[in-house]
């Protein structure tokens, strides 16, 4: 991993990747209500390439999980369709820490792997997701409205590059290639 301080001219210190996943691996809960402010949540977005090249985002249900960002989508969706032919995406989350955007190409997430991404949405996000027959979509009671019908198809994002701007003393901007 090669890291870049974005912030040099201010003299702010570079970044460490390992504080990002550690704040990450504490959580963010994207209920209404769970943090202070507003909009009194934090919401993920997943940026995908259209087509016709153009960009097309996403507010989504994303967890951090084994070193990695998951999401949910339905195959039928703009989302869905932009991954299976150009799995090229980026995916950013605000927290109180650091604003942070991790560009990567997305994979589906199958059998075993698929069970484990499934049984850390129901015990962290409340989200009852089931791994389906095929072993290759989960299933639930209800998902976010964008997600088009189940069965949906689980993402990860392998990260290529990420960068953060940090939102508390002492400030900085750092980049990471992978």
């Amino acid at each position: 991993m090669k890291t870049y301080n974005l912030a040099e001219m201010h003299d702010a210190p570079t970044m460490s990747w390992e504080e990002v996943t550690t704040r990450l691996e504490a959580g963010f809960n994207q209920g209404p209500g769970s943090q202070e402010g507003e909009p009194g949540r934090y919401t993920t977005w997943v940026s995908t390439i259209n087509a016709d090249g153009g960009p097309h985002v996403n507010a989504v249900g994303a967890i951090w999980f084994d070193g990695a960002f998951h999401f949910v989508t339905g195959p039928q969706t703009r989302r869905g369709r932009n991954l299976a032919r150009d799995p090229r995406c980026a995916v950013s989350l605000t927290v109180r820490e650091f604003d942070l955007v991790v560009e990567g190409h997305a994979t589906r997430v199958l059998g075993d792997q698929l069970a484990q991404v499934a049984a850390r949405y129901r015990a962290n996000e409340g989200w009852p997701a089931e791994v389906d027959q095929s072993r290759d979509a989960v299933t639930a009671s209800f998902n976010a409205q964008t997600a088009g019908p189940p069965p949906w198809h689980v993402h990860r994002l392998e990260a290529t590059s990420a960068h953060a701007v940090q939102c508390v003393e002492p400030y900085g901007a750092t980049r990471w290639r992978f």
